[in-house]
């Protein structure tokens, strides 16, 4: 299984999330709301949480840019540049940890590119299978779309991790199909693995949704949000756990990594695997 030869287990994987900050102006180029560090700033910054990450042993990273907020379905070749930019730079301090991107929003494509480029192994994708409505706006699927892409650049071994009935968002387009339903149409539209979320970031996700979509099918799922170091317990049979609110300070996804919060966590669920 492509996990397990990424990840070197197949069960209680925690991934760490490096939300890097807001991406500049450029000349000519609107960039977001909130941007105003320069490139060199933002690139040592997330590189300075995956070294806290790596330090206390982390089994991977998810590098995203949710700092550029309010998200948008139009992503401009400079958001590609700077995250390529800020992922190699993470590449290089960590040469051997498996990395991840996401590009939001949705752009799964660019998020495939930047990934080819900085040599990651994997990326988290939104809407790969049915339609739903994101605080964006109409999201509809990309599954076909993006693993053409996919082999056309030849980034097949780079791993698409798809969220299902993700956070925020109305799912009252598909309320009549179940999350296990949605699960096996993204298992046959070749995801490599699923992700399950609650209602918004930090929001813990449903325990029972986890056991009933683990059930339905044979790739690997994983757990996108409100994981903590006291509700950790409910997840262990999860093949992974991505983590951001709870390794932040103060346990909110806009501050700071952590090292203490990192390190108590990956104490107990090393003691939990064993």
């Amino acid at each position: 299984m492509k996990f397990l030869d990424l990840f070197g287990r197949l069960k209680s994987v925690v991934i760490g999330m490096i939300h890097v900050k807001a991406l500049p102006v450029f000349l000519f180029v609107s960039g977001t709301p909130l941007g105003c560090m320069k490139m060199s700033q933002i690139t040592e910054e997330a590189c300075r949480e995956a070294a806290i990450y790596q330090d206390a042993g982390i089994d991977g990273l998810i590098i995203e840019n949710m700092h550029d907020i309010p998200y948008s379905f139009s992503v401009g070749p400079e958001v590609s540049a700077c995250m390529t930019a800020v992922c190699t730079a993470v590449r290089s301090i960590c040469p051997r940890l498996p990395l991840g991107v996401q590009i939001l929003s949705s752009a799964n494509q660019q998020a495939l590119a930047v990934a080819l480029a900085s040599g990651l192994d994997f990326i988290r994708a939104e809407g790969f299978v049915f339609s739903h409505v994101a605080d964006e706006g109409l999201l509809n699927a990309c599954a076909g779309d993006l693993l053409r892409y996919r082999k056309q650049i030849g980034a097949e071994h780079v791993q698409i991790f798809t969220d299902i009935k993700k956070k925020h968002s109305s799912h009252a387009l598909t309320s009549d199909v179940s999350i296990e339903e949605m699960s096996r149409a993204a298992e046959f539209f070749l995801s490599d693995g699923l992700i399950i979320t609650g209602t918004a970031t930090g929001v813990q996700a449903d325990p029972r949704e986890l056991r009933e979509v683990s059930q339905s099918v044979s790739i690997p799922v994983l757990i996108g949000s409100g994981v903590t170091y006291d509700n950790i317990e409910c997840y262990v049979d999860a093949n992974g756990m991505i983590i951001g609110s709870h390794f932040k300070e103060g346990g909110h996804w806009a501050n700071a990594v952590d090292p203490e919060r990192v390190k108590r966590f990956m104490g107990k669920i090393g003691d939990l695997r064993k």
